[in-house]
């Protein structure tokens, strides 16, 4: 069972991601967008040649903090996101989103560009836009928020065939309706 819980915790948010990935290569392979995944970065410690023609890192560390997981131009604006997966069926912990990460998120509202969550939560997908997240954690000290805060403020993501995820269209929902 602890191999499993490693697996589980390990490859906890690869779901979203996945849809994403392939939502975002779809986007970009027809020019809605130009919208990719940040690398994780990392500091390469020890590299291990197993023949002439591989090498093998097999041990390395984050080499500084991250911002948030994608980044990109859409419609003529900077568009900032990241993923969130929450297996709690009543509210987000807070504690997802780490703190370099809100204040960034200031800085890219601070510069007018779009920047949300997009939340799995209850088999269902959210885009939380950034203001929204922000005006929260500052108007409250609450650890996490309820579920029906994102049902009233977030904005119900639609899945397709292609694209697996039609977050795009939120994104015109919540930023560029009149």
């Amino acid at each position: 069972m602890g191999d499993y819980m490693n697996d589980s915790y390990k490859n906890r948010g690869m779901f979203l991601e996945n849809i994403l990935n392939d939502s975002n290569t779809y986007y970009n392979s027809i020019d809605k967008s130009l919208i990719y995944k940040k690398p994780t970065p990392i500091k390469v410690l020890n590299v291990t040649y197993p023949s002439n023609k591989s090498h093998l890192i097999d041990k390395a560390v984050y080499s500084n903090i991250s911002t948030l997981d994608y980044n990109g131009i859409y419609r003529g604006k900077y568009i900032e996101f990241d993923a969130k997966e929450c297996h709690n069926k009543t509210s987000f912990p807070i504690s997802n989103v780490k703190e370099h990460q809100i204040e960034h998120m200031k800085k890219v509202i601070k510069q007018n560009g779009i920047v949300f969550l997009i939340i799995y939560m209850n088999d269902e997908f959210f885009l939380l836009k950034g203001e929204d997240f922000i005006e929260f954690i500052n108007n409250t000290d609450k650890k996490s928020i309820k579920f029906e805060y994102i049902i009233e403020k977030g904005y119900k993501i639609k899945e397709s065939y292609l694209p697996r995820l039609k977050y795009l269209d939120t994104v015109d929902d919540a930023y560029f309706k009149e």
